[in-house]
């Protein structure tokens, strides 16, 4: 079985699209799945960025789903917070034409909650959870009156009963699988997750799962990782870099084997074609030593420096790969700063309190004050009287 999660197509680094690196990373986790002869692709939500994708992006995924049904085995998706579930529902009748099963809403183990398959002539039973917000788990009558600590266990406690109505009835001689997209109790951020949907009032329980289930695949954070559980939990991260603060993550798909008596065994397999994101602090000078240097790397360039005008262009000629370029004062700077006592300036105006600004940080160049100048004049005419 292979487990993959966390597409974000559509996802942009800083204005620039990602389409091409998308295209090649999935199709290298086809190509994963055609070597080691899969018998099951699960894919664990958050297939798009966004609830309302543009053209590009639906063809990069559709394909991509094709293309791993092609293998003919079966694929079975859940939708994420990220996935619009109506959108999904639309595509649902052609998807499961070409072998693709789509877990786009909660529904009944005997309403389609639970897929039953039978896979080299062993049942496998497959329950699917889709992303739950707090607002469709947790009443409004709960959200109007508890506090932020009774929203949390009213959460974990829903999502509890979910998984025992999904799971209680999964026959007794199948491989029993989750897949559902969630955040769990001990799972570790892995940069690039919406912040709002990964605090705890959305975590649900490692214990809320079984021992009964031979295999809990998430998606849903960023980071591969197994969660300490009864039941084996893991989750397999995103298959690229999608944001700076996952540099150091290797990013992979799973392999699973899976069997009746046997614990699950789970193979991380590396994937090469994403572009690595990286992190470069130095000073200006230390950059045009750096000149043409990463140039596969999508880079995020923190310049030790006072502020001057045209800096990111400058830094791009020397970094075209460059899509994020920020000034952080020089370190000595910051030392003279935390050592010296900081005179009162409450009464100065606001011309005054630029100036001495720059002459904290060294800047001489007068188009700085003079543009100043020009904002203030025009935020001074367009206040009200």
């Amino acid at each position: 079985m292979l487990h993959t999660a966390d597409w974000h197509v559509g996802r942009a680094l800083r204005g620039r699209s990602r389409a091409d690196e998308h295209r090649a990373v999935l199709a290298e986790i086809a190509s994963i799945a055609a070597d080691r002869k899969v018998d099951l692709i699960l894919v664990t939500g958050d297939l798009f960025d966004s609830a309302a994708p543009g053209p590009e992006s639906e063809a990069i995924v559709y394909d991509a789903l094709l293309a791993l049904a092609r293998l003919e085995v079966p694929v079975v998706l859940v939708a994420g917070n990220h996935d619009h579930p109506q959108r999904l529902r639309a595509v649902r009748p052609l998807l499961e034409l070409g072998g693709v099963h789509v877990g786009e809403v909660l529904r009944r183990p005997e309403e389609g909650g639970v897929l039953e398959l039978e896979l080299n002539g062993t049942p496998v039973a497959v329950a699917t959870m889709p992303f739950l917000s707090q607002r469709s788990i947790v009443k409004a009558d709960a959200l109007m009156s508890a506090s932020a600590e009774g929203h949390r266990a009213i959460y974990a406690e829903r999502a509890r009963r979910i998984v025992e109505e999904l799971t209680a009835g999964m026959p007794a001689d199948a491989i029993r699988i989750l897949a559902g997209h969630l955040t769990v109790t001990g799972g570790v951020l892995g940069g690039g997750e919406r912040e709002a949907h990964t605090v705890f009032e959305y975590e649900v329980p490692a214990e809320a799962f079984p021992a009964s289930l031979h295999y809990v695949a998430l998606g849903h954070l960023h980071r591969a990782q197994r969660i300490p559980a009864k039941a084996p939990i893991a989750y397999c991260g995103s298959p690229l870099q999608l944001d700076f603060g996952e540099t150091l993550d290797v990013k992979s798909v799973s392999i699973v084997e899976l069997g009746l008596r046997r614990p699950a065994r789970v193979d991380v397999v590396p994937l090469r074609s994403g572009k690595r994101l990286r992190t470069i602090r130095a000073s200006l000078d230390q950059l045009e030593a750096l000149e043409g240097k990463y140039p596969d790397d999508f880079l995020q360039v923190i310049v030790e420096t006072t502020p001057q005008p045209g800096l990111a262009d400058r830094v791009r000629e020397l970094l075209p790969q460059a899509v994020d370029v920020r000034i952080a004062p020089r370190r000595d700077l910051e030392e003279d700063e935390e050592n010296t006592p900081r005179p009162d300036r409450s009464n100065l105006a606001p011309q005054a309190l630029f100036e001495a600004y720059l002459d904290e940080r060294g800047e001489e160049d007068p188009r700085l004050r003079h543009l100043f100048e020009e904002l203030l004049e025009e935020a001074d005419a367009t206040a009200p009287a």
